[in-house]
């Protein structure tokens, strides 16, 4: 038996056992983000505990923190933060960048050369630098991230989605197109995008999984989510001194960012994919 338990056929792509186990952790995260308000064991600011640090038990399953809030609460909140911003950004980078990409490869000439030296110079700047400067100049609001997120890795994935484009646009398919006087607009629609729907697919779940790595960061570094809201990277940062006790408040945040980055690559190292050919 096949280990394919699904496909996309109209994609081109399958997804096996191992990309299926990727799916449901991302699932999972995404219900605890969407439901959290709901189903959170106590209200995420209150403080619970007169102890703090306090370790595993019945009462506080991820034990307490700092402050003796409890921890499963707030990474449940976390989760909204992380996964909406990451969300959010990453979106933004790739419609941004892949619409502007196809655009490029199809009109071609002055347009493609100036925006492409554009872009490259503007990625060459670091993306945690950037990141930093922007953040630490207008402000940490949550608009202010998914833009800066967004400007961050837009130009990574138009440099992707450009290469793919060139490739379709040189086809004869679109040659025929373009010869019965197709505009712009139907050439990427039509044309170009259901060809490369795939890898842009694929680049949309790495590039998500940088953001929140990039997110992660700048919580971490006190530039993210602001308190009294926390995001992952923001309760590993405020819990730091619960390494010395051993307490779990420092562990748990960690792993819910390694497991859903992890997640992520496992789905989309496991999506095959085909270009869909016009002759068929």
């Amino acid at each position: 038996m096949s280990s394919t338990v699904s496909s996309a056929r109209g994609l081109g792509l399958r997804i096996n056992i191992v990309g299926a186990i990727g799916a449901a952790i991302i699932l999972f995260w995404v219900a605890v983000a969407i439901l959290a308000p709901l189903i959170a064991p106590y209200p995420v600011g209150k403080i619970v505990a007169f102890d703090y640090f306090q370790p595993m038990s019945s009462s506080f399953w991820m034990g307490t923190d700092y402050l003796g809030r409890d921890m499963l609460s707030r990474i449940m909140m976390g989760a909204r933060y992380t996964v909406g911003i990451s969300l959010a950004g990453v979106t933004l980078a790739c419609f941004l960048g892949v619409t502007l990409g196809m655009i490029a490869a199809v009109v071609g000439g002055w347009f493609d050369l100036i925006l492409s030296r554009f872009l490259d110079a503007f990625n060459s700047i670091p993306s945690l630098l950037f990141g930093l400067v922007i953040v630490a100049g207008v402000g940490s609001s949550l608009t202010v991230l998914i833009v800066t997120l967004a400007l961050i890795y837009a130009p990574g994935s138009y440099r992707f989605a450009r290469a793919l484009a060139v490739n379709v646009n040189a086809m004869d398919f679109v040659t025929v197109a373009r010869v019965r006087g197709e505009g712009i607009v139907y050439m990427v629609r039509e044309e170009i995008f259901p060809n490369i729907i795939g890898p842009v697919l694929a680049d949309f779940g790495l590039r998500f999984v940088f953001i929140v790595l990039l997110l992660s960061g700048l919580s971490f570094l006190g530039l993210g989510v602001q308190p009294p809201q926390a995001d992952w990277g923001a309760l590993v940062r405020e819990n730091l001194d619960g390494l010395s006790y051993g307490a779990p408040a420092v562990v748990f945040p960690s792993l819910a960012i390694a497991s859903l980055t992890i997640s992520v690559n496992m789905l989309i190292d496991n999506l095959p994919y085909r270009i869909r050919d016009r002759g068929e």
